[in-house]
């Protein structure tokens, strides 16, 4: 059978799962955010990253259902967090292909109303390397659902042929650098990121570094002086449990 239709229904099975990486705070080193990832826990092929569903996803039109999924999910678990005593920030990536349809702005006018969340603890995250259609459009609700409180995030910034553009035209709350500039020790580009990254905080916008799987990783990430960070060395992705046992951890 065919990823794409092994696919169908697999939201409604229960085989779509949101497991969440940590992020932490550079200047405390505490975690003050999550990113949802998607699995799919398939009854023969096992945990599926998304790299192995995804793109047909896309393709077939499902990733619709599990992209409804997983904003829900954020906002369920940002709100369960909340209530628990956890001030916790929620990440989701929302396709361009999602972005291509006005169902998901209303999805997302929705939860805002729904869950009530507080300004900026949902932030959508738009992938920086996929071509946005109608970017004129999707910048004009995007905007509307910034005034609401929905953070707006760009993500794998370094690695796409529209930084520019997407830069300029999105209203964008927060900026994530791609792991390969953070990773690349060869890489002249610190001191040229640090600038960038002041640039972008005197905007407003919040810059998060990914990759970071070593105490070297960590350094550089401190030279560009970014907000926060995210890799391995703070958490793999990970059920919703693991991270309740992380945020306890914080406590204690």
């Amino acid at each position: 059978m065919s990823v794409a239709t092994d696919l169908q229904g697999a939201v409604e099975r229960g085989e779509i799962q949101a497991w969440f990486q940590p992020q932490i705070d550079m200047s405390t080193g505490r975690i003050v955010a999550v990113e949802a990832l998607c699995r799919w826990q398939h009854p023969e092929r096992g945990l599926v990253m998304p790299g192995g569903f995804i793109p047909e996803a896309e393709e077939s039109g499902a990733i619709h259902d599990i992209g409804d999924f997983m904003l829900r999910e954020g906002c369920r678990h940002s709100a369960m967090w909340r209530e628990a005593g956890f001030q916790l920030d929620v990440s989701v990536n929302v396709s361009a292909v999602q972005l291509s349809t006005p169902g998901v702005f209303e999805l997302l006018h929705e939860l805002l109303t729904e869950f009530a969340l507080p300004e900026g603890t949902l932030t959508i995250e738009i992938t920086e390397s996929q071509l946005i259609a109608d970017l004129n459009a999707v910048a004009e609700r995007l905007m509307r659902l910034q005034s609401s409180g929905l953070g707006i995030s760009l993500d794998d910034f370094g690695t796409g042929h529209s930084s520019l553009s997407q830069l300029q035209d999105l209203p964008i709350t927060e900026l994530k650098i791609d792991r390969s500039l953070i990773q690349d020790s060869s890489s002249t580009g610190g001191a040229l990121m640090a600038v960038a990254v002041a640039l972008l905080q005197e905007r407003g916008v919040r810059v998060v570094a990914e990759g970071v799987e070593n105490e070297e990783h960590l350094a550089r990430v401190r030279g560009m002086r970014c907000d926060r960070a995210q890799g391995y060395l703070f958490g793999r992705p990970m059920p919703a449990d693991e991270i309740d046992t992380m945020l306890a951890a914080q406590l204690s």
